[in-house]
């Protein structure tokens, strides 16, 4: 590994970022670099600093994180997204994930978890709370995401159901019998 992860915070509560800054201070393997209080603010600090993952709240005042998503994604391809949130409902989980996110977490997590999907994130690996994986399960299966399954192979419904169930690319990969680079590929189709 070249040196620990860089993370710009986004949330609302300066005190949650205070306490995730004070909480990462004490982890080697990750450096916050920079902090904003809203979703437009915080694409401006990511596109200042370039950062290897976005750690950002999805419930902000004058919204716009699902906007700031898929402008991160779009504008600053390199980046990681991953949602630490107060809020897992159906539409919450799908709108972020389908926006770009590769990450979805409830603030409910330990250290250790959020420390190892910052990991995960940083290395275009998957994290999703139980919760979350529970709604995009709920959402691909029920009457809503029929529809959008039937859009898709079998082969890509394999991979949505490895990652709902929290697999990494390199696992699907082994798994599936597929060189990670596919993998990737079907990722980034469903």
């Amino acid at each position: 590994m070249s040196g620990p992860v860089s993370v710009v915070l986004v949330d609302d509560h300066q005190i949650v970022r205070e306490g995730l800054r004070t909480l990462f201070a004490d982890e080697p393997g990750i450096r916050v670099v920079g902090e904003a209080g809203g979703a437009a603010e915080g694409f401006d600090v990511a596109a200042a600093l370039r950062p290897d993952v976005v750690l950002l709240d999805l419930v902000m005042p004058g919204g716009g994180a699902v906007q700031a998503i898929e402008r991160l994604r779009r504008e600053l391809p390199s980046v990681r997204i991953l949602v630490l949130t107060s809020y897992a409902g159906d539409r919450q989980v799908h709108e972020a994930l389908k926006a770009g996110a590769i990450g979805y977490l409830l603030k409910d997590v330990s250290r250790a978890e959020l420390v190892r999907a910052i990991h995960s994130v940083h290395q275009g690996q998957p994290a999703l709370h139980a919760e979350a994986q529970r709604h995009l399960l709920r959402g691909v299966s029920g009457a809503a995401g029929r529809s959008a399954l039937a859009e898709l192979t079998a082969r890509e419904r394999s991979v949505l159901e490895l990652i709902a169930r929290g697999r990494s690319n390199k696992a699907i990969a082994a798994e599936l019998k597929l060189s990670e680079g596919t993998v990737k590929g079907y990722v980034s189709v469903v």
